[in-house]
């Protein structure tokens, strides 16, 4: 495996390599590094100080390529989450949380991904402590920290009783989760998540030229519904594709649709 005891720089200034360091290192013997001082909030915060740099993925591979050019190198890890509607299911928010590898050695990007409704991304302007608690109390406080925003100010990391106290003593304030990684364990185990899909992508090899990252790269919809047979919006086909040498191979899946999903049966 090309990967095998190799040094990658993890791009991170949120302890993410507390997720992704010990699966990587376990699986590849691969030996993650950290660079002090790295300054990851210039690509984008959480607080909205500061907006992304591109979407999600293109911050990820910004972080990487400045996280080589500081340390040198040949092979780097990022990884930047989003919180939004899910994809297939408007009404639920969701966590999407990719981790990218770059190896420049062999030319290679691979991304591994997560999408969870599991996140207690949320927020609620209060005007007491005792709103302010029960927010608290909603978002998994205090093993999951708050951020306090009012007119003169952003706190972040409020991880206790009285920190949250002290913020809210002014009146009315905006309080948010602190979705940073180090302060969020249910995002955290989001990115462990990705970090594992990276590795089932990384050990997915391409049949023709043996190239890591042989993985989908194309659906076509229509599965058909299991009652009456018309198309829905889930998966009939996938395509694998190798970024390498561009072989590719399609599969086709023998279920079919719950009609839960058929416009027909349950319009």
């Amino acid at each position: 495996m090309m990967f095998n005891d190799r040094v990658a720089v993890l791009a991170t200034m949120h302890r993410k390599e507390e997720a992704i360091a010990p699966i990587l290192e376990s699986e590849f013997g691969l030996k993650v590094q950290v660079p002090t001082d790295f300054n990851t909030d210039r690509f984008g915060t959480f607080t909205r100080e500061i907006a992304r740099s591109g979407d999600q993925l293109e911050a990820a591979r910004k972080k990487a390529f400045a996280a080589l050019e500081r340390v040198g190198g040949d092979l780097a890890i990022a990884s930047e989450g989003s919180f939004a509607p899910h994809p297939s299911f408007p009404m639920l928010p969701c966590n999407r949380e990719i981790v990218i590898l770059i190896d420049t050695l062999n030319d290679l990007e691979i991304v591994g991904e997560s999408i969870s409704t599991e996140t207690n991304f949320n927020h609620r302007t209060v005007s007491n402590y005792d709103e302010a608690y029960q927010f608290a109390m909603k978002i998994g406080f205090p093993e999951h920290k708050l951020v306090v925003i009012d007119q003169e100010k952003i706190l972040k990391g409020i991880g206790d009783f009285d920190q949250l106290k002290a913020a809210v003593s002014s009146g009315k304030v905006h309080l948010e989760t602190d979705m940073r990684a180090m302060n969020n364990p249910t995002r955290m185990k989001a990115i462990a998540k990705a970090t594992l899909d990276l590795i089932k992508k990384l050990k997915h090899c391409c049949p023709e030229c043996g190239t890591p990252g042989f993985t989908v790269a194309e659906v076509k919809r229509g599965l058909p519904c299991s009652w009456c047979g018309s198309p829905t919006d889930l998966i009939l086909v996938s395509v694998d594709r190798c970024s390498k040498c561009g072989f590719a191979q399609e599969k086709i899946s023998e279920q079919k649709a719950d009609p839960m999903y058929c416009p027909y049966c349950n319009p």
